[in-house]
């Protein structure tokens, strides 16, 4: 490594880079173009709680950065930059084009299950990011988070692009479940969702970790409805009822502080995924934020420390990150501020270099998952020319 202590000047690192923004939309937009005003960034990623400056801001930086500069970006249930949860304004993420190559392509119409259309979507952004020696691809999919169509289009995306890692959140709106809004270069479009197939030479590694471990109570999804992501009834009883029964609390008591301590698993392989339930519906049933089939058997999720297993996560990766884009769930949020984790989240954002935004859902290895943080870190270390401009 040089030497800092002699006062050598070191070359700019061309890394991806993360800001958070303030203040109106004209003023956000200028603290984003000056924060990035040196990268010539290939790709920007804006997220925002307000849902109505993710269409003129996306538009507005793709103007000023140029047409060799995607510019893409969703609304949130709150962000991070290097620092505790926040929702008062933007973050935006930049890739510097030195490093950072690629597209992002709509998958629309999720609600006609036009996955033959996706396919042929995704097929032609493979073609035109092809692989190359010395190269990774990767992709960054951003998904409408009340579209309840998470699981078809991630399935989708891991079976046309087999080999690529892809991983991303559900865009969302707040905790008022109200309307998402995604946008490419200041073009909108309801109920859709946006795959950015990017390559680079830096190294990649997935991280994924989620605070829950089965108990031994266990139930049966008796009567469900996976397209409207219900369940109606568990153990034969009032969905509602016989959850409050197993968690120890009246159903009046039922929100999302219950929810966040106390969701749901189900088994797929070896491993135990999150499925999240957003709220109690007037017939008593769960509406829950991931499609949940009649007969799966379900368990109880305990919860174990909210951040000492996750930064154990991160203190593994095979060299320092650069940054690490992360999706992390909104009930995760609720629950880490609900313990007085502020702090300590935002310690732990520091010093990983983590930014991204909470969502509605999160996506990895072909699956939607809930109560999950997904990052993607992109790695250097001392002999790493992506390191260096």
């Amino acid at each position: 490594m040089p030497d800092m202590s002699a006062g050598a000047a070191l070359p700019k690192p061309a890394r991806p880079r993360a800001v958070t923004a303030q203040g109106n939309a004209a003023e956000i937009e200028a603290q984003i173009a000056a924060a990035f005003g040196g990268v010539a960034p290939g790709l920007v990623l804006v997220f925002a709680s307000d849902g109505s400056l993710i269409a003129p801001l996306t538009g507005a930086l793709a103007a000023r950065f140029g047409p060799a500069c995607r510019v893409v970006g969703c609304s949130s249930a709150g962000e991070f930059a290097y620092t505790r949860y926040d929702n008062r304004g933007a973050v935006a993420i930049a890739f510097p084009a030195a490093h950072f190559e690629g597209e992002a392509v709509w998958l629309r119409r999720l609600r006609d299950h036009a996955a033959l259309d996706w396919m042929a979507t995704l097929r032609g952004a493979s073609a035109r990011v092809p692989d190359r020696p010395g190269r990774v691809r990767f992709g960054i999919l951003l998904i409408d988070g009340l579209s309840k169509r998470e699981e078809l289009v991630t399935a989708t995306v891991e079976a046309t692009l087999p080999g690529v890692l892809v991983l991303g959140g559900s865009a969302g709106d707040g905790l008022r479940f109200g309307r998402t809004h995604l946008a490419i270069d200041g073009e909108s479009c309801p109920e859709s969702a946006i795959l950015c197939l990017m390559s680079t030479d830096y190294r990649i590694e997935e991280v994924v970790f989620d605070h829950f471990t089965p108990s031994d109570l266990r139930m049966v999804v008796t009567e469900a409805l996976p397209e409207e992501r219900l369940i109606l009834e568990i153990n034969a009883e009032p969905a509602a009822e016989e959850y409050a029964r197993m968690i120890g609390l009246p159903v009046a008591e039922l929100g999302p502080r219950a929810f966040a301590e106390n969701p749901l698993l189900v088994r797929i392989g070896r491993r135990h995924f999150v499925r999240a339930i957003l709220e109690v519906t007037e017939g008593g049933g769960l509406r829950m934020m991931s499609a949940v089939d009649e007969g799966v058997m379900m368990t109880l999720g305990r919860a174990e420390d909210l951040t000492d297993g996750f930064e154990a996560r991160l203190a593994q990766l095979d060299g320092t990150a650069a940054l690490i884009l992360g999706f992390d769930c909104i009930l995760r949020r609720i629950a880490l501020e609900q313990a007085g984790l502020e702090e300590t989240v935002g310690r732990i954002f520091h010093d990983y270099n983590i930014a991204g935004f909470n969502t509605y859902g999160e996506q990895h290895g072909g699956i939607h998952v809930n109560q999950t943080f997904v990052g993607l870190a992109f790695l250097q270390g001392e002999d790493d020319d992506a390191a260096q401009l």
